[in-house]
């Protein structure tokens, strides 16, 4: 059994040895898939795009018309980025794959713009000012 130091240690490494997204984001994507699986009430197996549409909530819900920046700020940027990171966990043993779950799943699911900052458009109402 890991512990949680063990984990967290284990994907320190993974975000030093690929540099390209930050470690929030790994803790972020283990979280999301743990929310994710409370959602659909599964206990394995969930789909990139199960995986992304829990991302999209669960970041929306902590982060609010943040999630983008935030996101970003993790070397974040697009879907596709989500995978990249899945894939990492998955590697280093963290995570497991069906076989036939590839990369391919996370590409262009969703724009985070759309998603994150056209759903948060803020409005000025002119007789108010």
């Amino acid at each position: 059994m890991r512990t949680s130091e063990q984990i967290y240690q284990k994907m320190e490494r993974i975000a030093q040895r690929d540099g390209r997204y930050k470690i929030e984001a790994y803790l972020f994507v283990l979280d999301a898939f743990e929310h994710t699986l409370k959602k659909l009430r599964r206990k394995r197996n969930i789909t990139g795009k199960d995986l992304l549409e829990g991302i999209k909530t669960l970041g929306i819900g902590k982060y609010g018309p943040t999630t983008r920046l935030v996101f970003e700020h993790w070397g974040v940027k697009t879907t596709e980025d989500f995978g990249w990171i899945v894939f990492n966990m998955v590697e280093a043993g963290l995570m497991r794959k069906a076989e036939e779950d590839t990369i391919e799943d996370f590409k262009d699911v969703f724009n985070f713009r759309e998603e994150f900052d056209d759903k948060f458009e803020f409005r000025v109402d002119k007789d108010s000012l």
